[in-house]
């Protein structure tokens, strides 16, 4: 039984893909978003209010595993229209995380499910 589960929702489509170690689940999101990033940024959506490409979700990726029992630890990185990186943490309720600290989003991610392991 793996023990992360990484989940890919970019446009319409939502793929799943299941990892037993912590550092190769983080290493497909990284590869996977980057590629997503390399395909360009987002037009601008003009409805009834407008949005620049940066206010943009063009992909969501996340983690989900580890933790104690049944609360399960959460976290991952939006990839904006843009193309900036958004890490993140929780499920329903989100928080976005700072990188500034962290030579990339994606260590930021794996610091913060390491750390709701323990």
């Amino acid at each position: 039984m793996s023990r992360w589960k990484l989940t890919v929702r970019y446009g319409s489509d939502v793929d799943h893909a299941q990892f037993e170690d912590l550092t190769e689940a983080v290493a497909a999101m990284r590869e996977r978003a980057l590629a997503i990033r390399s395909e360009g940024p987002a037009r601008p959506v003009r409805s009834l209010r407008d949005f620049e490409p940066r206010d943009q979700v063009q992909a969501r990726l996340q983690l989900s595993g580890g933790g104690r029992l049944f609360r399960k630890s959460v976290a991952g990185v939006d990839v904006r229209g843009d193309g900036t990186l958004v890490p993140f943490k929780g499920g329903v309720v989100r928080e976005e995380l700072d990188p500034t600290d962290h030579d990339t989003p994606f260590d930021l991610v794996r610091e913060t499910l390491e750390g709701e392991e323990r």
